[in-house]
Order: C-alpha cells, then structure tokens, then sequence
C-alpha cells in the first residue's frame, strides 16, 4: 500500500458550484490509476468532505464528472469540492478496510457514521501466572490468557462473573494482594475462592477448576456439568455430604448462568446476529452476541447522516466501521443482502486472519434469530424517537422561555471544578435532539493557574480561559462555522460574573452571536430555585414545576458532575504520583525496591548514602544520586 496525494485545490469566486466541483475533480483523472484504493474528497477550508472506496479509482472518480447523473446528496458533495487525495491499495479488500478507518477517523460530513463505537468487555482467564485469575477485561486484548466474549454490557459481564464465582472458585484478587495475603479474604468465607494464596487447595486442584471453567466458557457447559454430576454421586456414596454440597452449589451456579438465556440456537457456535429497521429518516441497527452456543447481550446503534440510504447501504458501512477494531466472527447473521457481500468477507477474514462468513437467513433456526434481531431493532427506534421527540419539545421550551430565534439544536454547559484553586478542571458537555452527546464532552486541565497567569481559585480567569481554548480552536480548524460542532446556546454554571466573562470572551473572539446564559442556585441553593442570567436582563426566575426548567437542571447537573469526576481523577492522579518519580534513573523496579526496604517516600528522603546502598539494585551512582535529589539544598 502506498500514499499518492493529488493536491488540485481551486478557489472558484462566488457560491460553490456543481461544474466547479467537477472540473476540480477531473484535475485529479489524467494521472490517476486504474487500481484499487481509497479517495478523499476536500472542501476549500481542507475539511474532508466525504471518504469512498473503488475498485478501479480512475472509473470512480471520473463518475463525479457527469452532474447530470449525479443525485442530489453526491451533486451538493461535488459541488463544495476544491480537491481530491488518494491512497492506492493492493486490493479491494484492503481498500474496504482503510476506508472504514478513515471514515471513524475523519469522520466526513457526507459519510454514514457510526456512533457510540465503544470497546466491548470481556472475561480473561489470565495465563502469566502459576495461579490463574478471572477478571473481567476492556481495551487492548494484550494481556497474556483466554479472552471469552464479547459481552454487550459491563452489567452482563458482572452478572456472568458473579454466578461464575460461584461455579468455579477462582481468585479474581490482583497478583499485589495474592502475594500479600496471610489468611483467607471473605470471597473463601462465602466459597468463592478457593484460597490459593494461603495454599487452602492444591496446584493440581486449582487448575482443574481452571480447566473446568475454560471448558465452560469455550461452550462445553455440559460435559463440565456432567462430570460435576459424577463427583457430586461419588461424594454422596463415600457420605461425604458437606463435599457433595459443593458440587451441587455449583452445579446450580452454571445452571443460573444458562437460564438466563433468552435464546440460544444449538451449535450455533461464534456468531453475530445484526439487523436494521427503518423508520422515517431514522435507523437502529441491533447486534447479538453469540459466543460457544450463549447468548452474550446485544446493543443497539443509531447511525449518522444515513438519512437517504437504504437499508443495505446503512449495513454495509456500519460492518465495516463496526469490525474496524474489533476481531471479527467466524460467522455473520444479517438481516438484509448486503452489496458486495463477498468482498466484505473477504476483507473481514482479512483483517480477522480467519474465515468469515457473511450470510442472511431466510428460513429455519437462523431465521428466526434475525426476526428476533428485527423486532429488538424496531422497539429500540421507536423508544429513541419517542425520547426524541419529548427532546425536541423541551429544546423548543427552551428557544420560547429565553427568547431565541430557533430552537437550539446544540446546547453547550460549562463548569470549574477545583479544591482552593488545586487541580483546577473545566468541563463542557454537549446535549441536542438525541440527548446528552458524551462523545463531544471535553475537560480542560487549566494552565494558567499560578504561573503569572490567573490566581488560583479565580473562576472568572478559569472560566475565560476555557472559552478562549474551546473556540479559537474551533475557529481555526472551521473558520466559516460550517460544521455541525458549533453551539446554538451557552448555558454557564455560576451567576451574572460568569455571564458577563463568558460573553467578553465570545466577543473577543468575534463570536457575539452565540447565544449565552447562566444558571444559579437559589438563595437556599434549593434545585427548582434557580435564577437565570440572561444579558441586558435583569435575573428572572422559570415557574416552578416548569419542564424546561427540570431539563436545564438536569442538564447543569450533568456538567456538574462531569467537572467534579475530571477533578477528583486529576486530584487522585496527583496523590498517587511519588517523590521518588522526579529522580532520574529511578524507575518502577527501583522506586518498588525502594518502598519496600525504607516503607516510605519520606524515610528514603531521610535515609543516608550507606542506608541507600543497602538496597537490592541501588548502585553506589544511583544511591549518590537519589541522596543529592532530598540533600543538594542543604
């Protein structure tokens, strides 16, 4: 694969126009190749417009040439295009797979978007150390073990882990506390550990129960309960009851875990189950997750800007972003046929570095899966347009309490969280049509404080200088204020200072027109007592019981508690960090060697030349070296 820019940017005078975009386009033909890879169309201020992927790029690309053919969406694309930038690949499968992830990268205006693309959890029987741990795992699958899942939900991986615990008593402790431990914790007391640390079960007992609970996992659950069954029999004929109590708890435990599923499909082994329902302008895609014959959860997504699609256009590029950093399935359910099938396998078998297929049901077992699917996808977009549309009243509440022109389609709240001007974070939240937006929410570490700049605690200067660091950043990268990330109304947590800094800020950086407002606390600071502070108005008051203004706490609320969690993770960050980081050539092993030979930061600081050099892996140049840090002052 390799990279081929074909820079042609235009500045056509006037409006964009449909042959000014296509000519900029047919710049890029005469030494463009007729092979597979991915292009990117660009609008005049360099803000990606939209991002495809073709076969053969120069047929592609000369297609935009022909207005005449084009649809309305694609003419409106070509026309704001000032140039083209291509990347070649080997081929079209590698081609899917750059452009789905270009497409979550950039994300381009005319692009269908995946949203809420968050990591899944997983159960991870750990393998790198002689007692094995079950934990629950999300992120990067890096940690040496078996990964198991995965889960739709931390609450179904909670739940699963739990009555797991209960089948198979592993340690779930960290290696830390497992090497610590004198007596047993409280997970022995109610049997679900089997004490490894204290030596209270055998090497080869405990991985038999290691092993028991992989073949569990791996979907053997009933060969595992069937030799269960037999070890409980024995117990019972050598009148070992309080043994044979065990077995059958656990017996009970793997049982509670199947019970819970709503439908499971014999020997349908790793597969997802994804189908879209339609509705209007509106979309829910619905994915299930089956893993060694168990149903694992399902998740519903909503894409964006896939107003004019089809069903099968929508599901093709949600599979794509979807797989994009997650290991694909042996095997696919849809609901509908989508285009280039084959060609999306073979690029998610790619990627998966096994095979997968892709298929859509149309009788039998499966069948019935995608039904399922489709009545799960139609009930979740029919809860997300009711929620809708009781948003869109209460943004509409809105424009009519505070006197704006429209109803806002983004509302942005901000708020200082600080302990006497320590640690100071700002937060900003986003909320629209759709609800809270917590993947547009940002967090502000403040710079300035007590360095010349503002003095700590001053919420004016925080407040300031968290506006100035949101929209000059936002000019520069959209200074035509096309995109969709611009705020429709501010709503400021404080009283008439922090509005009258908030609109000085805005008018500094030439941005008066955005609306700003501020909500304060009564005078008992009672919630439903909120004054509002509007500019060129005097305080004024909602009535009380007012929906908007139950909307607009929730949303202070909200910010609220978004600034106080940035605070405290900042403040916690701080109080775990040592003095001992700050000395060059001490790193982890040495600063662990360190605690555990003195006990403490303060004692090594206290600690002589000849003291230091007793500790295992502390040279007489790094005990020097550590001594001069605490003594080079006195």
């Amino acid at each position: 694969m390799h990279t081929k820019p074909r820079p042609s940017r235009t500045e056509p005078e006037g409006p964009p126009s449909v042959k000014a975009g296509s000519d900029a386009i047919a710049r890029s033909l005469p030494t463009l190749l007729k092979s597979p890879g991915v292009y990117r169309m660009i609008g005049q201020i360099g803000k990606i417009l939209y991002v495809g992927k073709a076969k053969d790029l120069r047929r592609r690309v000369a297609s935009y040439c022909k207005p005449a053919r084009l649809s309305t969406r694609h003419a409106k694309m070509v026309a704001e295009t000032a140039s083209m930038e291509f990347i070649t690949t080997h081929t079209e499968a590698e081609a899917l797979l750059l452009e789905a992830n270009l497409i979550k990268k950039l994300k381009p205006r005319y692009n269908i978007l995946l949203r809420d693309d968050k990591s899944f959890p997983y159960i991870l029987i750990r393998g790198d150390h002689a007692w094995a741990r079950i934990m629950k795992h999300r992120g990067a699958r890096s940690q040496k073990g078996e990964y198991f899942g995965p889960f739709a939900s931390a609450g179904a991986v909670n739940r699963t882990l739990a009555a797991l615990e209960r089948a198979f008593p592993l340690r779930s402790c960290s290696d830390g506390i497992f090497a610590s431990r004198t007596r047993p914790c409280l997970q022995y007391q109610i049997r679900r550990c089997a004490a490894p640390c204290v030596s209270r079960i055998s090497h080869e007992d405990y991985e038999a129960i290691v092993q028991e609970a992989r073949g569990f996992l791996a979907g053997r659950s009933r060969k595992v309960q069937k030799k269960l069954d037999e070890k409980m029999r024995a117990a019972s004929t050598r009148f070992d009851y309080e043994r044979a109590a065990v077995y059958r708890d656990r017996i009970q435990a793997l049982t509670q875990i199947q019970a819970h599923q709503d439908v499971v499909v014999e020997g349908l082994g790793e597969t997802d189950v994804i189908a879209i329902h339609q509705m209007g302008h509106a979309c829910c895609i619905q994915i299930f997750f089956f893993r060694a014959g168990q149903n694992l959860g399902n998740r519903s997504y909503f894409p964006a800007q896939a107003k004019n699609e089809t069903a099968e256009d929508v599901l093709a590029a949600f599979l794509g972003q979807f797989y994009d950093n997650k290991p694909p399935p042996k095997r696919i359910l849809l609901s509908h046929e989508i285009p280039r099938m084959a060609l999306m396998a073979d690029a998610l078998s790619l990627k998966a570095a096994h095979g997968v297929t892709l298929a859509r049901p149309v009788r039998g077992e499966k069948r019935k899966l995608i039904t399922y699917a489709l009545e799960n996808a139609r009930e979740a977009l029919g809860r997300r347009l009711a929620e809708s549309a009781a948003q869109r009243t209460l943004l509409e509440g809105v424009a009519t309490a505070f006197g704006l022109e429209s109803s806002p389609e983004r509302i942005e709240a901000y708020d200082n969280s600080h302990v006497s001007g320590t640690h100071a974070v700002g937060a900003m939240i986003v909320t629209g049509p759709t609800g809270f937006l917590k993947n547009a929410y940002r967090k502000f570490t403040i710079r300035s404080a007590g360095k010349g700049g503002i003095t700590p605690g001053d919420d004016y200067g925080m407040m300031r200088e968290v506006l100035t660091r949101r929209f000059s950043r936002a000019l520069k990268e959209d200074p035509a204020r096309e995109g969709p990330a611009w705020p429709d109304l501010l709503l400021i947590d404080g009283g008439s200072g922090h509005l009258r800094v908030a609109v000085e800020t805005l008018a500094d950086l030439g941005l008066s027109d955005i609306p700003a407002l501020a909500i304060a606390k009564g005078p008992d600071r009672d919630a439903g007592q909120e004054r509002f502070f509007q500019p060129g108005k005097p305080p004024f008051q909602l009535k009380p019981r007012d929906p908007v203004l139950y909307f607009l706490e929730r949303i202070r609320d909200e910010v609220h508690r978004f600034a106080i969690g940035s605070h405290r993770a900042k403040r916690s960050k701080a109080i775990r960090q040592s003095v001992l980081d700050a000395i060059s050539g001490v790193g982890g092993k040495r600063k662990r060697a360190l605690l555990h030979h003195f006990g403490s930061a303060r004692s090594v600081a206290g600690a002589g030349l000849k003291d230091l050099e007793q500790v295992e892996g502390i040279s007489r140049t790094v005990a020097k070296k550590i001594y001069e840090h605490f003594h080079s002052g006195s």
